[in-house]
């Protein structure tokens, strides 16, 4: 089934960068204009899903990274941690927040090949 309006926002900052922030904002403006939105951290971006780590991340005005998270994934946004970065980090699924999926390449191409668009912070 085609998801020509589906987005996937590649994050590679992790909490120490603001583009951590702008991504989750683009994320969240996505959900509100009707699209389907994946998250995909990779790299450093992979400690914004870590449990405890998005609260140390405020980029004033916007809201504290940690409640921008809770809402995008109220509102449906899915979270995707790429494997090698989390493996990298020594994560495994019970030091992600909940609701965080680590996925492969696949499902991202899956995603590509359905119609879906990247943006990549």
């Amino acid at each position: 089934m085609k998801n020509e309006n589906g987005l996937i926002v590649i994050a590679t900052k992790g909490i120490d960068h603001e583009l951590s922030s702008v991504a989750l904002v683009i994320a969240c403006g996505a959900l509100t204009s009707g699209q389907s939105v994946s998250l995909f951290l990779t790299s450093a971006g992979v400690d914004i899903a870590r449990k405890k780590g998005a609260s140390m991340t405020h980029v004033k005005p916007l809201d504290p990274l940690a409640e921008m998270l809770t809402d995008f994934q109220s509102r449906g946004g899915q979270i995707w941690a790429c494997p090698p970065c989390a493996i990298a980090r020594g994560y495994d699924n019970g030091d992600l927040i909940d609701g965080v999926e680590i996925v492969g390449g696949a499902k991202l191409f899956n995603a590509l090949n359905d119609g879906a668009r990247t943006i990549s912070l």
